[in-house]
């Protein structure tokens, strides 16, 4: 390699060490919570991905939350323990699957939508300052891509 090829490794590395380390995710999720808190509202990045999912299609099984987040049972059993805790969802036991429950929103967790997806918002704008519409509109298809690549990925077995 000679310090031409060696600069752009570097480089690359420079670029894809945060992405992989999680730094963009960290900061994302800091700058959620903040405004979550200025919003007045005691949730956590976490438990918004499971209100946001639960606001667009309610009465879902715990595993159905679990697919869609990308969280382990444990993981969701906790989230759903502390938004129950908080008034946002309760659980309903299967009538046909004693091993399942079903999750609902309570009238709190479904008033809060707003002004959560607001905070929400205010976050991803924050975090897209400075590029334009074109540019935006890459970043969204390459992380979907992305995300599209490493999820089929994962189902491959």
């Amino acid at each position: 390699m000679d310090k031409e090829e060696i600069l752009s490794v570097d480089q690359d590395l420079d670029l894809i060490f945060p992405i992989i380390n999680g730094k963009v995710s960290m900061a994302i999720n800091r700058m959620m919570y903040r405004n979550f808190r200025k919003a007045g509202l005691d949730i956590t990045p976490e438990q918004w991905s499971v209100l946001a999912f639960l606001w667009r299609e309610d009465g879902v099984t715990q595993q159905t939350l679990c697919n869609s987040t990308f969280k382990d049972k444990p993981s969701m059993t906790r989230l759903i323990d502390n938004l129950a805790k908080q008034n946002l969802v309760y659980r309903n036991a299967s009538t046909t699957d004693r091993r399942s429950n079903y999750i609902h929103l309570t009238d709190l967790g479904r008033s809060i939508k707003e002004k959560a997806n607001k905070a929400v918002y205010e976050t991803v704008d924050a975090a897209l300052a400075g590029i334009d519409e074109s540019g935006q509109k890459q970043v969204r298809f390459l992380l979907a891509a992305v995300f599209g690549n490493i999820s089929e990925a994962l189902q491959e077995k």
